[in-house]
């Protein structure tokens, strides 16, 4: 073991845990000093139980257990020195310490086997959700990708809104989506789409074809899983797009989803006009049910994909969120710093705890860069170029 091991050894035990143990101890030595020195009407001993009853709130039930010890040792001290360790009152007192120190430390002991048991729960909890959380990769194809997710959930990495991209022939496809509701109730119904969306993106040719089987997806899962009276509640809008490698334009089909922004040099900032078609759920709906709208995408422009929960986010004042004036702001950086400095000013703006899920998702065209495989912050890239997740998450609000 060499000597950085050792050193490292040395301070694994210094947990702040055990600095703050300092702390019980030496309020047995205070107490025990002054119930000493005090007049022998008075006495402090009783007071020694906080001494464990503090430790247990920061501590395990070990060392709660051995500050009761030393609790109890230091009032059987207090008895000796006064020469009434023997009489019927102290002998009550270092008895009801040496219990009360027993049942703190028993009620310790069932704090930390729940908190293991919470452990473990959220562990799961996390990995069932992180299946779903692949992040978009950072490049795909001449595209620079960005991606973040909010959950409005506690302790949740993923709600109802969702997003994938795939890698088609000399194209990429991307979906944006928010199912109807929030947080882990709709995770199952975005399971779903991303699952669905992965097969049908390389099996259609037209994204009027590929919405279409999507909403038999839903459709099928409404027949399957719904219960009659929750029939047609459940929905999602759904932005799907697909971006020509060589052409600079950008095809969209919306399915009751708002269209996206488009960034441009010096703060320019427009929205496409879309034709929407109702929401994926709502209705069974045909390919020629649904539109094709096509805009320019030039290189050094940058798509902003966002769900309601962007746009819809409130202040205590009850005022909206005002997103296409804050994203201009932001215009001229990489897509990572958009959405930094949206996160940050969305958090701002709502107090620091959103009321719906948000994703956000900006593509920027950079036909300067040679197209390369996309990396993956913790996953390595799929061998069919599939990528998709549920968010990546930012600091936990």
């Amino acid at each position: 073991m060499g000597l950085s091991e050792r050193f490292t050894d040395l301070r694994e035990p210094w947990r702040p845990s055990h600095v703050l143990l300092a702390i019980p101890v030496a309020l047995i030595v205070v107490i025990a000093t002054v119930d000493i020195l005090a007049p022998q009407d008075i006495r402090l001993g009783p007071l020694l139980v906080i001494a464990p009853a503090l430790t247990a709130s920061f501590a395990g039930a070990l060392p709660t257990g051995g500050i009761g010890l030393l609790a109890v040792a230091a009032q059987a001290y207090i008895g000796r020195h006064i020469g009434v360790l023997s009489s019927r009152s102290m002998v009550v007192q270092i008895v009801a310490l040496a219990l009360l120190s027993a049942l703190t430390v028993f009620f310790a002991l069932i704090r930390e086997r729940r908190g293991r048991e919470l452990a473990r729960v959220r562990s799961v909890a996390e990995a069932a959700q992180r299946v779903l959380l692949w992040p978009l990769p950072d490049r795909i194809g001449p595209l620079r990708v960005a991606s973040l997710y909010l959950a409005a959930e506690d302790e949740a990495l993923i709600g109802g809104d969702l997003y994938a991209a795939t890698r088609t022939g000399g194209g990429t496809r991307v979906m944006i989506g928010d199912v109807r509701g929030k947080g882990l109730a709709a995770v199952g119904e975005a399971a779903l789409l991303l699952g669905a969306f992965r097969e049908a993106a390389h099996q259609h040719t037209g994204l009027p074809e590929l919405a279409a089987a999507l909403e038999r997806s839903v459709a099928r899962y409404e027949d399957d899983f719904e219960s009659r009276e929750a029939t047609g509640e459940c929905f999602v809008t759904t932005l799907l797009l697909e971006i020509p490698d060589e052409d600079h334009v950008v095809r969209m089909t919306s399915c009751g989803h708002p269209a996206p922004l488009l960034l441009g040099p010096g703060r320019s900032v427009r929205m496409p006009s879309l034709r929407p078609a109702p929401p994926l759920g709502v209705g069974r709906m045909g390919p020629t049910d649904y539109a094709l709208d096509t805009f320019p995408f030039e290189d050094g422009d940058t798509l902003l994909l966002y769900t309601d929960g962007i746009t819809e986010a409130r202040d205590r004042g009850g005022d909206f969120y005002p997103f296409t004036e804050r994203a201009a702001r932001w215009t001229e950086g990489s897509p990572e710093t958009l959405l930094n400095h949206l996160r940050r000013d969305l958090l701002a703006h709502v107090g620091g705890r959103l009321g719906d899920d948000a994703a956000l998702v900006a593509i920027h065209r950079d036909d300067r860069t040679p197209p390369r495989h996309g990396r993956r912050p913790a996953r390595a890239s799929r061998p069919d170029g599939f990528h998709h997740g549920c968010g990546t998450t930012g600091p936990r609000r």
